[in-house]
């Protein structure tokens, strides 16, 4: 990924982010955008968008073209999710669950033959995916999970259950990770992947969530589910350090996700602005009004700045621990607040279901509380400046 990225110039891949950022914006505006309330009104998880965003090349962004992937770099990734994100965030959630979980899991630590079966079908979009981590006991403190894999000959049996699994209902492939050792040994967890249809595996219950509503949220439940050897990926008892360097690259796709809550908000506040009129003026000559979408707009800067920044150094193949802590929990913390002020500039109207802004404030919470709370993060910020 990092050496095809590479092989562009710099007003190559410029002009490929532009490309990116205008398709995905018109597919967005004609597929997506008029069906925003209904999937959320209805908890609708729109499945065959993401079969036509495999089309486009946007569920393989960062798959090698040998595997029938776009080859393409964080930087590509972000833009793409940036632009899904300002019409439905949903949609953004589930297509990073997807890429950059899931399907990346696969492309860092599958073998060649693991590579070869999944990846053509997860970059097509013909194969959803979806990334297991969280328990209902286990949520930051994932060394202590309980879902367990036990050895059994050429087999594996794992029994156990994990919540909060975004596409973890329509997926057809999904990546687990499960205690093969003592708990909080940190080599003792090992991934596997696992089939939808695979006996002794099934999806749960239905989150019925404040926000985020089109993208699924489930629980996923083990019971004697026995899977073969085959289906390990990379050693065993290394499925905790692969997760954490996973996360290194999924906070990126949540940064962006926020960056593309708080970018949505700001254009509907803005807009609204310039056409509601009170006193005889557009609200937006009020100095009240124009302070807070000059706080808005410097936020989003930011916080956009800081995730291209984490982007940039995952392509080059550097350690993004830290940057993507950084550009995650700032990018998140904006949705939020950008969110609330855009809400504001509405005022009643923005309170309601006939303007975008409420449905923007109700889904970016989730932006500081997946692949790691706000809280975690500082966490994780405060330990590798410390230990620098």
């Amino acid at each position: 990924m990092e050496q095809i990225a590479s092989n562009l110039t710099e007003n190559q891949r410029n002009e490929t982010c532009s490309l990116i950022k205008e398709t995905v914006g018109n597919f967005a505006d004609l597929h997506i955008k008029p069906f925003v309330r209904k999937w959320d009104e209805e908890q609708h998880f729109p499945k065959e968008i993401f079969n036509q965003l495999g089309e486009l090349g946007l569920m393989g962004m960062l798959v090698p073209e040998e595997y029938g992937g776009s080859g393409l770099g964080y930087r590509e990734y972000v833009t793409a999710i940036i632009a899904l994100s300002k019409v439905d965030p949903s949609v953004g959630l589930s297509m990073a669950a997807h890429n950059s979980l899931c399907t990346n899991h696969i492309l860092m630590f599958g073998n060649a033959e693991q590579k070869k079966k999944y990846l053509p079908q997860l970059a097509s979009g013909s194969w959803l995916g979806a990334w297991g981590l969280t328990e209902p006991n286990t949520g930051s403190d994932a060394g202590n999970m309980s879902t367990v894999a036990v050895k059994d000959g050429d087999d594996w049996i794992l029994n156990g259950s994990k919540n909060f699994i975004t596409n973890g209902q329509s997926a057809d492939v999904l990546i687990v990770i499960t205690r093969t050792g003592q708990p909080g040994d940190k080599h003792g967890a090992t991934a596997f992947i696992i089939d939808r249809g695979t006996t002794g595996f099934s999806s749960g219950r239905k989150e019925d969530k404040l926000g985020m509503r089109a993208s699924e949220t489930v629980e996923l439940l083990f019971q004697d589910c026995r899977i073969s050897d085959s289906q390990r990926l990379g050693e065993i008892g290394e499925g905790f350090i692969q997760s954490l360097k996973v996360l290194d690259g999924g906070r990126i796709s949540i940064a962006a996700l926020g960056v593309g809550t708080a970018q949505g908000a700001y254009e509907a506040a803005l807009a609204y602005s310039k056409q509601r009129h009170q006193f005889g003026k557009p609200i937006s000559g009020f100095q009240a009004i124009q302070f807070k979408l000059a706080d808005m707009y410097t936020d989003i800067q930011a916080s956009s700045l800081l995730t291209f920044h984490a982007a940039e150094l995952k392509d080059q193949g550097k350690k993004v621990t830290l940057p993507s802590a950084v550009a995650k929990y700032h990018s998140s913390e904006t949705a939020v607040r950008v969110a609330n002020d855009a809400v504001q500039v509405f005022g009643g109207y923005g309170f309601t279901k006939d303007y975008p802004v409420e449905k923007f404030y109700r889904d970016s919470k989730l932006c500081t509380i997946g692949e790691g709370t706000s809280e975690i993060q500082k966490m994780v910020i405060s330990k590798e400046i410390l230990t620098d």
